[in-house]
């Protein structure tokens, strides 16, 4: 019997299916067409009328993909059902032109598929701040450095403002991107403080970076009049758990100040949002969510290209939730926005490996690897040096 060693192809990136098409000598003509060919999406549309979906369904099918649809969905027995799309990336662009000729609103569905393709395959490759543009070929890694005394992994260790500078000047040496000053806990269950204890804590430490170093400041709050002064002071990047959702005022100083942006989804404040971590469906909540920012910030005039998006794990997510939302973190693509991810020291990783909050680094390591290989541009850390060389080498792995 012959053995022909026949195998599956894992190929992650078209960078890696152009490399292997080149490795076999095929001509270069002919790899620009067979690219597209060799990507296979899933594109999940939710509540979709039956006429709607059953159009979607035949179509593929004629493209030689296929369409889930809902059980009753032919008959029209149901009220509505979700559809999930599978082909290739040209499977589905040739659907898009095939929806502009369709009844029932689906020329605006094949304008929105079209742009989600672009994404897709043309993800953000800067993120923009008041002062530069920062480059995402490599992973940027953000330095954590907290004003408190009750955050839940440093709590007290750098309020005073020289020994926060000295920890500052630490995480640069050891390869931090961008440090990100916050003097307000964020951790579950954490009391609020006044804007003006907040302003007390950070505009000083930030003021005495920004003479002394030239790295991207960030300041990690969600009240305004802190933001605008700490901007003042040198920060060129806002920070903000709350994805414009508990101050109306920071919208309008991102704006005007021309800030970098992260928006973060939770729900609920800090002192009650672990009482609340069930949802429907967790990935779609929390990119409507992170969709409801994003139009509240570019109708306040924050520019697209400043905005960065962060799902917000271990903030009113359960332990299963936040695990979820790392293996699925590539469909956050879909947004066509840079991503921020911070699970360092977290509790989730705690419970995942029976870790107390100091003897988590491998655990965390572990999360650092797998969101940059699922597409995370940005890792908010507490220990720079060993996540620098985590995101690096994942990075070297996936994209060779």
């Amino acid at each position: 019997m012959d053995h022909f060693q026949a195998r599956t192809l894992s190929l992650g990136s078209p960078v890696a299916a152009e490399r292997e098409l080149r490795r076999m000598g095929v001509d270069p003509g002919g790899i620009q067409r067979l690219l597209p060919k060799m990507s296979s999406h899933c594109i999940q549309i939710p509540r979709l009328q039956c006429r709607q979906a059953n159009i979607l369904k035949q179509e593929m099918l004629a493209l030689g993909g296929d369409a889930a649809v809902a059980r009753g969905s032919v008959a029209c027995s149901i009220e509505a059902s979700d559809a999930i799309l599978m082909g290739t990336e040209k499977q589905l662009r040739q659907l898009c032109t095939r929806l502009a000729r369709q009844p029932f609103g689906l020329p605006s569905l094949g304008e929105e598929l079209s742009t989600l393709l672009d994404r897709i395959a043309t993800p953000a490759f800067f993120w923009r701040t008041s002062r530069r543009e920062l480059p995402l070929t490599r992973p940027l890694i953000m330095g954590i450095l907290n004003i408190t005394p009750d955050s839940f992994s440093d709590g007290g260790r750098y309020l005073d403002p020289a020994r926060a500078v000295e920890r500052a000047e630490q995480m640069i040496a050891e390869g931090a991107d961008i440090i990100d000053i916050g003097g307000e806990s964020t951790r579950p269950g954490a009391p609020a403080i006044s804007a003006q204890e907040e302003i007390d804590r950070v505009v000083p430490v930030i003021s005495a970076i920004a003479k002394s170093s030239s790295i991207p400041l960030s300041v990690d709050s969600w009240k305004g009049e802190v933001a605008r002064q700490a901007m003042d002071a040198g920060a060129e990047i806002i920070n903000d758990i709350s994805g414009l959702g508990f101050d109306p005022s920071l919208a309008q100083v991102a704006a005007t100040s021309k800030a970098g942006l992260v928006l973060m989804h939770t729900r609920g404040t800090p002192d009650g949002m672990q009482r609340d971590t069930e949802y429907g469906d967790l990935l779609a909540e929390v990119m409507q969510g992170l969709r409801h920012s994003t139009e509240t910030a570019l109708s306040a005039g924050v520019e697209r290209e400043l905005i960065c998006l962060d799902p917000g794990i271990g903030f009113a997510k359960s332990a299963q939730g936040n695990l979820e939302l790392l293996r699925r973190l590539r469909e956050f693509q879909s947004l066509g926005l840079p991503l921020l991810v911070g699970t360092s020291r977290k509790s989730f990783i705690g419970a995942a490996i029976g870790r107390e909050v100091h003897d988590r680094l491998f655990g965390t390591a572990a999360t650092v690897a797998l969101a940059v290989s699922h597409g995370a541009s940005i890792l908010r850390v507490h220990d720079v040096a060993a996540m620098r060389d985590v995101a690096d080498m994942a990075r070297a792995i996936v994209e060779g």
